[in-house]
């Protein structure tokens, strides 16, 4: 097992993984996005998120898996529609470039859809909603992956683990977001405790025969296990429809690795729903309040997302830890910029 840096400054850590993006010639302007997003996970206490996935995102792009230097081409082919063709380019430019004009049409509309494809990894899903909620706006978001998840009965993997994320505005406080992937647990979780040299947990994974694994590198050959059985793996086909179906991203079965750095691009997809709450309920952050305050009132409850924020209060003050060998790894990299 690896052992874990002290606590290292937000800022040194932001400028450390700037320099590593930029030394896989990735644009700065995309680094520092790169960088902002996974910095994020880290301050929410998701690592499976945050720093371990930047040496596959830097060798993605050496390799020419992943088009750096994509310009995403947004169209509007209705009123409340926006596309955005992220070009194999990081799914972060496409997707911030696609809110920006999905804010403008629910302004205007009371409703916008997002579709993006030709896209990547995009990192926290919750993320997203989270700003669609600051902004006033109700926000759902659901995103393929490569295949990791089997139909129920079977098991060969047809669906990623395939987040879906959902996130409300509040009339006071921070908002609601729930964020959920639908496997037992996110596969960077997975990715993560390989890196580690760990075992995982009974019940996140299916070696490549079916069978309940704790080996990491099994379990990567083999499959994750739906959120709640059969459920899990129904809302895995609603998300697959919706991501990659509807906006003509790749499959999850067509989609390449988002961990090696040979191969096509994944060409997965991203799906986003904006909602204006005001034209359907002019009270509507009353009542959402009112409910909060429903929940609240009993004892051990906490709102979904409540913990994240927490977290990332406390991370941002008080810095940063790294597993060792990934902080080695982050200096090697960034010493070639």
């Amino acid at each position: 097992m690896n052992g874990f840096s002290p606590l290292l400054p937000v800022d040194e850590l932001r400028e450390l993984a700037r320099d590593a993006f930029k030394a896989a010639r990735i644009p700065e302007a995309v680094a520092a996005l790169l960088t902002d997003f996974l910095l994020l996970a880290e301050l929410d206490g998701i690592p499976s998120h945050g720093f371990s996935r930047l040496p596959f995102y830097a060798d993605q792009a050496l390799s020419g898996k992943v088009r750096a230097d994509a310009t995403p081409v947004l169209t509007n082919p209705k009123p409340a529609v926006v596309l955005a063709d992220a070009g194999n380019g990081f799914s972060f430019p496409a997707i911030q470039a696609g809110l920006e004009a999905a804010f403008a049409r629910t302004e205007d509309e009371g409703i916008c859809s997002l579709a993006v494809r030709r896209s990547h990894h995009c990192g926290v899903l919750g993320h997203f909603v989270e700003k669609i909620a600051a902004g006033g706006f109700v926000g759902l978001a659901c995103a393929n992956t490569p295949a990791a998840i089997a139909p129920w009965g079977g098991t060969r993997g047809v669906f990623g683990t395939n987040p879906l994320a959902f996130a409300c505005p509040r009339a006071r406080g921070e908002p609601v977001v729930v964020d959920l992937s639908l496997s037992a647990v996110a596969r960077g979780k997975i990715m993560l405790a390989k890196q580690r040299g760990e075992k995982i947990q009974p019940g996140w994974a299916l070696d490549p025969e079916g069978r309940e694994t704790t080996d990491p590198d099994a379990a990567m050959a083999g499959t994750m296990q739906p959120l709640g059985g059969a459920k899990g793996a129904a809302l895995a086909l609603m998300v697959e429809l919706l991501a990659a179906t509807l906006t003509g991203a790749n499959h999850a079965s067509e989609a390449s690795s988002l961990f090696e750095a040979q191969g096509p691009p994944p060409g997965i997809g991203q799906f986003f729903l904006l909602i204006d709450p005001r034209p359907f309920n002019a009270a509507f952050l009353n009542r959402v309040e009112a409910l909060c305050a429903d929940i609240l009132e009993q004892k051990n409850t906490r709102l979904p997302g409540a913990r994240r924020q927490e977290q990332r209060r406390k991370r941002s003050r008080e810095g940063l830890r790294l597993p060792e060998n990934l902080l080695a790894e982050l200096r090697r990299r960034a010493a070639a910029a």
